[in-house]
């Protein structure tokens, strides 16, 4: 990565013609506040989280949703969604260099397919929109839901205000309310009505039109995580930007140069000029 590319991504991000786009990577140096042990983020360590330590069948191993929908199906979906809370909204977590490098920029839209809270707390002393996926839920034609931060409190909203900034958490968080997007079942009703365009309110199909997207600490190498993001950069710029992915695979080198992601083998941690994580 040359300094110039850097300095450009660093301007488009803080004049917002750049949309940074946060996959489980962007998580490695942040750990348990009591125990020093690292925030379950990836698919993977998700899953070890979610049983015990332990894994699972090797076809659960394959992916989160799958193993998330195993254990909706043997004990409810309020078991993965007591997990998830358990673990993003009532565990103390460290500060994730990439989330305080992202509070001082403070781009104007930002898209977090991570289920913590970091990046709200990085948005704290700012009002702001939060737009949080849903599934499977009854009472509305719409997967999402819209909040208000004032400042002090969250306020449930009918619209979004494009004039402060925008914070997109497709796959959920435990604030204000806990909802995630979890198992594969989730997964489905979300993708389809992605795809349908009732999974993001009209503002944000306004605001983003011609932008270009940064993706910091994602593999593209799931199929799940592709498709939700090839669908929220819809309406993208051509290139549609750029993803940190080092040693890229030739799947992800095929992918990337059909959707217009110029791939930059570096690490996001070497961007931001901070440590990389032990």
């Amino acid at each position: 990565m040359t300094p110039e590319l850097r300095a450009s991504l660093i301007a488009g991000l803080k004049d917002g013609s750049i949309v940074p786009y946060l996959g489980p990577g962007v998580l490695a140096d942040v750990k348990n506040a009591a125990t020093g042990a690292p925030i379950p983020a990836d698919s993977n360590s998700l899953i070890y989280a979610m049983n015990d330590g332990k894994p699972m069948a090797p076809k659960l191993m394959y992916e989160f949703p799958r193993a998330a929908m195993n254990v909706e199906l043997k004990r409810g979906r309020s078991a993965v969604t007591k997990f998830l809370t358990r673990t993003y909204g009532d565990t103390a977590w460290t500060r994730g260099a990439v989330h305080d490098w992202l509070k001082e920029i403070c781009p104007h839209y930002v898209i977090d397919i991570n289920r913590d809270t970091q990046l709200q707390d990085s948005y704290a002393a700012v009002p702001h929109n939060l737009i949080v996926g849903i599934a499977r839920l009854g009472g509305t034609d719409f997967r999402y839901k819209l909040y208000f931060w004032d400042g002090t409190a969250y306020q449930k909203t009918d619209a979004v205000n494009p004039a402060i900034p925008v914070l997109f958490k497709p796959m959920g968080t435990p604030k204000p309310e806990p909802t995630y997007i979890a198992s594969d079942a989730d997964y489905v009703d979300f993708i389809t009505e992605l795809m349908g365009g009732f999974s993001i309110p009209p503002a944000i199909k306004e605001l983003r039109k011609g932008k270009q997207y940064l993706l910091m600490g994602l593999r593209l190498n799931r199929d799940t995580e592709r498709m939700v993001m090839a669908d929220i950069i819809y309406s993208a710029s051509q290139p549609a930007g750029w993803v940190f992915i080092s040693e890229p695979t030739e799947k992800e080198k095929r992918y990337c140069k059909k959707i217009g992601l110029q791939i930059i083998d570096a690490d996001v941690f070497e961007f931001i000029g901070a440590a990389q994580p032990a």
